[in-house]
């Protein structure tokens, strides 16, 4: 089956399902040797932790990594004439500018890599969900098997480096908003069992709660109430027709939830033990705290961890209307905080061995929706000359460029990967970075080849689509 650009949210929930209900029924994903690591050395890993930094929503380039010819707004401007609402600023790296309001980050950016060159992949119609599927997951949907995130994959591959600490921790996405049933087609382990998939906090600030007991409940009757859960468990719908793997995987994680709530490290989900000096520099609000849950939860073992500025439709980083404004006020949300995470990993020996992905579904641009040369139906309109302040920004989904950062994990310091155009259609002319590739940069640090996968259905299933995924070793030291 194939999507095309009249085909909506309701056939991507309709075949999410039906993967779905195939996961159920999955047996054991058997884990296959990568053809290329027969015979040769084990690929060495440079990193043991990933972070990534979710901009939800399409975070324009021209707007924040990626500035170009600045035009202040005034009535009567041509839209077509605007390419970057903010100017341009200095940062650690001599030879790489980016966008006012993001001067914490410019400072740290000689500790990482930017990348300008990402090109999101021709889905047909636009649509947030499936594109932020299709980046997680490695491949487009629909799928006949649910895919498995890529932190559930790494979370599989590797196992947990604290067994008392979930492998995949994501924060800061709720589901009970917008298109929160389309985002759950994908924030999940798929076929690799329930045990490897999202421990979800969708507010930081109230993390400890999920970590512990509820309020009043002795230990006793808590001990018995896990015990119930689990005798349920096992004799749910989920037990009587999925398979006895995907039986067994939930109720591991039940046990892996409950070791949790009586290990010392669930301190690490309470951002009140934080020193009151250091919780500020975060609390830029639910993102700016979710990167110092990260870092506490970093520090106490966690595998792969998500933190997202959160996608809901219309709102965050999906500027279908007055861009500049809105986005003047992400940046604040976000400089500080991603600032302050690298410098605080860096401080306690950790950013070596954390690889840090700073990442959107896709860009944004005030004329062109999708690529230059393959055009999708424009989903709002732009007047030809502005007339009002909510008219100056980039609203279009533009999918032929966008930025990617990176730092520590073994990722080159200062460095700038990819070119794009300097007058609009601003799109990538320069070392062009597809998903399938920055997903095998990623497995690579992590010491997983991007030819490993797993049998399932009697056929493998590859950690990168069909395993043509290729590091990108340009962006790593020593390689």
């Amino acid at each position: 089956m194939t999507f095309t650009r009249d085909m909506k949210r309701r056939d991507f929930l309709k075949t999410a399902s039906a993967a779905t209900l195939s996961a159920l029924a999955a047996g054991y994903p058997r884990q296959l040797q990568a053809a290329e690591t027969v015979g040769e050395p084990k690929i060495r890993p440079t990193a043991d932790t990933v972070i990534v930094l979710w901009m939800a929503g399409g975070m324009a380039h021209t707007e924040t990594f990626d500035p170009k010819r600045y035009t202040p707004f005034e009535k009567g401007l041509k839209s077509s004439a605007v390419l970057s609402t903010f100017p341009a600023i200095d940062t650690a790296v001599d030879n790489i500018k980016i966008s006012e309001g993001l001067e914490k980050i410019g400072a740290v950016l000689d500790r990482g890599t930017l990348i300008r060159s990402y090109t999101a992949a021709d889905l047909g119609f636009i649509l947030h969900s499936r594109h932020q599927y299709h980046w997680h997951t490695g491949y487009a949907p629909p799928q006949t098997v649910a895919a498995p995130h890529i932190g559930s994959v790494i979370a599989r591959t590797l196992g947990p480096r604290n067994e008392a600490v979930p492998a995949f921790i994501n924060i800061g996405q709720r589901f009970d908003v917008g298109e929160g049933e389309e985002l759950k087609a994908f924030h999940t382990a798929g076929f690799l069992g329930s045990e490897h998939g999202p421990f979800n906090l969708p507010f930081p600030s109230q993390a400890m709660e999920a970590v512990r007991p509820p309020k009043g409940m002795s230990p006793e009757r808590f001990r018995n109430r896990q015990k119930l859960f689990k005798e349920m468990a096992a004799k749910s719908p989920i037990g009587q027709h999925g398979s006895d793997y995907q039986k067994e995987s939930l109720i591991r994680s039940l046990d892996n939830a409950y070791r949790l709530l009586n290990s010392p490290a669930s301190k690490a989900f309470d951002l009140s033990l934080e020193p009151k000096e250091s919780y500020e520099k975060y609390n830029t609000g639910r993102f700016g705290l979710g990167c110092l849950l990260a870092r506490r939860l970093a520090e106490v073992g966690a595998r792969f961890i998500e933190v997202t500025t959160e996608y809901v439709p219309f709102e965050y980083w999906d500027t279908h209307d007055n861009g500049h404004t809105r986005l003047a006020g992400l940046k604040k949300m976000i400089d500080s905080p991603v600032a302050q995470l690298v410098l605080d990993l860096e401080e306690r020996g950790l950013l070596d061995r954390t690889l840090i992905v700073l990442a959107s579904e896709f860009s944004r641009d005030m004329i062109t929706e999708g690529k230059p040369d393959q055009r999708v139906k424009d989903q709002v309109e732009v007047p030809d000359v502005m007339t009002e302040m909510k008219h100056y920004g980039m609203h279009r989904h533009f999918t032929d460029a966008g930025s990617v950062l990176l730092f520590g994990g073994g990722v080159k310091r200062g460095s700038l990967y990819g070119k794009t155009a300097v007058e609009r259609p601003c799109k990538t002319i320069e070392n062009p970075v597809v998903i399938e590739d920055l997903h095998a940069t990623i497995y690579h640090a992590m010491g997983i080849s991007p030819k490993l996968s797993y049998e399932i259905e009697k056929r493998p299933f590859y950690v990168t689509r069909d395993g043509h995924g290729k590091p990108i070793t340009a962006l790593l030291r020593n390689s």
